[in-house]
């Protein structure tokens, strides 16, 4: 027997196992089909960005050819191009309890703590070490989140925009409820799976709202994106951003998204929004990502479409998800502002962990 062909099965039977457990995982988390009525969103069956979003050629071999490497890592335990394989982050100073007025402090990835008015909101949260249905695979954490778990204040309320498993993570769900029973808000379509994972929550379609105890108001508003926990339930449910209004405060998360007139819009509805928390990281290659993923630079304008008086830039260095280098978000994100000199909006970048009174 050739030496090559030793090798090679060495390699491939263990990368073949693991993909079929990998998918096997999925298929279990995958998510049921939506039944509701029609709209510019819903055609009955799946849901879709209203505006005209054309899905690049190679894409499933794409997002395989992604997956056959993170498998790959898993076996061989190989660093991944461009990102150090730990950063070792001191974990920042714990929250205040309560905040009378709005502070916002990352944690990271798309996890945000805004504390406003008295209540405490997490956005996405993710404390799990990599975002995958299995603990062996899947994108891994290349720093530890910049809040410890056990540091939170309590928390009132979660926001969920989308079922993707970097954005909704089942054990950190199962963790905060068992620690303080927040209340789940989340786009259509998936309150269903959540239930059936032991996770009660709210789920409301776009422009629609819910309120507080206590007066804030949550508000579900479009993204440009798509949703997916398995091979076969793409677009069965819902994704967005939210808007979060209180009695002298406004905050947009905007979750994951592309760019376009969904901003404007957002904009328009909500003309005094205090901080527009926008995702700059996951952008490369463009072909592949610029439908559903803000580049640094299309953050920028986002920003200007809102209106918002401040950004904070958030989704990039923690989970290698695309081909940027960990540092590339924040580089761009300096040099598009510096191109628009005077005119450039302001963003402020926080440090994993670090808060900020507004």
């Amino acid at each position: 027997m050739s030496w090559k062909i030793l090798i090679g099965g060495v390699l491939f039977l263990p990368l073949a196992l693991y993909t079929g457990l990998y998918v096997t995982a999925c298929f279990f988390y995958a998510v049921p089909r939506y039944s509701g009525p029609v709209s510019d969103h819903f055609d009955g069956r799946k849901f879709h960005n209203p505006e005209a979003v054309v899905r690049p050629r190679g894409t499933g071999r794409f997002l395989f050819t992604r997956l056959w490497k993170y498998l790959v890592r898993a076996v061989q335990d190989r660093p991944e191009p461009g990102w150090p394989v730990w950063i070792d982050d001191a974990p920042g100073s714990p929250p205040p309890q309560r905040v009378s007025g709005l502070r916002v402090t990352f944690v990271n990835h798309a996890t945000l703590l805004i504390q406003m008015e008295g209540v405490n909101i997490l956005t996405d949260p993710q404390w799990s070490k990599r975002a995958s249905p299995v603990s062996w695979a899947g994108p891994k954490r290349h720093r530890a989140p910049g809040i410890r778990f056990e540091d939170l204040p309590p928390i009132d309320l979660v926001l969920i925009s989308h079922n993707h498993y970097d954005h909704m993570d089942l054990p950190t769900l199962r963790r905060l409820i068992a620690v303080g029973h927040p209340r789940l808000v989340t786009p259509s379509g998936n309150e269903a799976f959540l239930k059936s994972k032991g996770i009660p929550s709210k789920e409301i379609d776009w422009w629609q709202s819910v309120t507080l105890p206590g007066g804030l108001r949550v508000t579900s508003v479009p993204a440009q994106h798509f949703s997916a926990r398995s091979v076969n339930d793409r677009d069965n449910a819902l994704w967005g951003g939210f808007v979060v209004q209180g009695k002298k405060e406004s905050v947009f998360f905007a979750g994951d998204t592309g760019y376009g007139p969904h901003f404007t819009e957002i904009g328009r509805r909500y003309p005094r929004i205090r901080v527009a928390l926008l995702p700059i990281g996951a952008y490369l290659p463009r072909w592949i990502m610029k439908p559903v993923h803000l580049s640094p630079e299309e953050a920028v304008q986002a920003d200007l479409d809102l209106g918002a008086q401040m950004a904070i830039p958030m989704h990039y260095g923690t989970f290698k998800l695309s081909d940027e280098g960990i540092d590339e978000p924040v580089k761009d994100l300096h040099q598009a502002l510096e191109r628009l000199g005077s005119r450039a909006p302001a963003f402020v970048v926080l440090k994993p962990g670090e808060g900020k009174d507004l």
